[in-house]
């Protein structure tokens, strides 16, 4: 069975959660340290963080939850054309500028002026398409990749492809996979043996979570939403030096806003909560699209089946694929965590399975979750079924 085409697995005029997996060429240590030549990549790693954070406020697309690695990174992305919609022309237009401004100054993306802004709202059909990319998961990968690879390879000084192609993209199809996917990614650290525990593992949002909830704080990188005035961007160029342009440019680049958030503020909210579905919980602080949750319970729930997750079950068990369930049966799950996975249909005993092997489960799939919703994700795109879901079947419970 081929791999369904891309506007298959998600659209962005529609609502839908996609977990997007995006590798370096050859899957080379391009974000870590270089086995053969000893060079650390590592900080790059931060710059794909920032350059997410940059565009969560931005874009009409929450990030729910994601893992930069040495060699890929994973992010699960929900695209918001209900939040995009609430947007103004001038609110659209600023957006779309602030990430592809369309023209240089001394070599420099220029920052938008009032007039551009003006311009391009008053442009009712390329704005229409502009309101559509600023919810497509597509555009936002674009606009994450481009400029890391560009960043990399003058760094490196060198030509050539930086990452390996276009991401790869699962549709998550409900609660019970996205629990899983959510899992999964925030343990990638874990499972490479890069940390040895959620606490421990930077460059995630379940570290982010966690520091957060203890106080943490960082600059934040969101972009400034403010056009500059006709009259400063001609005062700019008429009383400032090229270096000295670079260099405020360079500055602002680091704190766009001057101001501080949570480490964990341009991320998704975890619960849900009970507030209406079709509430677009607009965030009015410039820092992400929607306050909107993503699952049915608190953080402090997640964070505590994250880490029982995370526990090895025996000093025989490596932090590798799990091809033998056996082990994980052993330590019952505490009964708190018990009723959050029942509630979801899933098998508090295949539950470590699932989370560990989710590459064996889902890996080849563009869907995850229960095997009624991948059968019914698969009607939707003319198949019969999706690859992985009979086998996932033995970790969800009977009805």
């Amino acid at each position: 069975m081929g791999r369904a085409a891309r506007n298959e697995t998600f659209e962005a005029g529609e609502v839908c959660i996609v977990h997007a997996i995006q590798r370096c060429v050859r899957r080379a240590y391009l974000t870590g340290v270089d086995e053969k030549t000893g060079r650390d990549y590592s900080h790059r790693r931060e710059w794909i963080r920032r350059r997410m954070e940059a565009l969560a406020s931005v874009f009409g697309i929450d990030v729910l939850t994601y893992a930069i690695m040495s060699n890929h990174l994973h992010v699960i992305l929900r695209n918001r054309p209900d939040v995009v919609a609430r947007w103004t022309d001038q609110q659209v237009a600023l957006r779309w500028l602030r990430v592809f401004p369309g023209r240089r100054l001394d070599e420099q993306l220029a920052e938008p002026t009032e007039a551009d802004v003006k311009s391009l709202a008053s442009q009712k059909e390329r704005l229409q398409e502009i309101r559509r990319r600023l919810s497509d998961i597509s555009w936002f990968m674009r606009a994450l990749s481009e400029p890391i690879a560009r960043l990399a390879n003058k760094q490196d000084e060198c030509t050539g492809r930086f990452w390996e192609g276009r991401f790869k993209a699962q549709r998550i199809a409900d609660e019970a996979g996205l629990l899983a996917c959510s899992m999964y990614v925030d343990l990638n650290p874990i499972r490479a043996a890069m940390a040895e525990s959620p606490e421990q593992s930077e460059h995630t949002s379940a570290y982010d979570r966690i520091r957060a909830a203890k106080g943490s704080v960082i600059p934040s990188a969101a972009l400034d939403l403010v056009a500059i005035s006709n009259e400063a961007a001609a005062e700019e160029i008429k009383t400032q030096t090229v270096a000295e342009r670079k260099r405020r440019r360079a500055s602002k680049r680091r704190n766009p806003t001057g101001r501080r958030i949570l480490r964990d503020g341009w991320l998704a909210p975890m619960s849900l909560g009970e507030k209406l579905a079709e509430d677009p919980q607009l965030h009015r602080d410039g820092f992400r699209a929607s306050d909107k949750g993503f699952l049915q319970l608190s953080q402090e729930d997640y964070v505590a089946l994250l880490r029982w997750t995370a526990k090895p079950t025996s000093k025989s068990e490596s932090h590798g694929d799990l091809e033998s369930h056996g082990d994980l049966a052993t330590e019952a799950i505490p009964k708190r965590l018990q009723s959050i996975l029942s509630s979801l249909g899933i098998d508090g005993s295949m539950w470590r399975d699932l989370v560990w092997n989710y590459r064996r489960y889902f890996g080849r799939s563009t869907c995850a979750g229960s095997p009624g919703s991948m059968t019914a994700d698969a009607v939707r795109t003319g198949r019969r079924f999706h690859h992985g879901q009979r086998r996932a079947a033995k970790c969800f419970a009977t009805a």
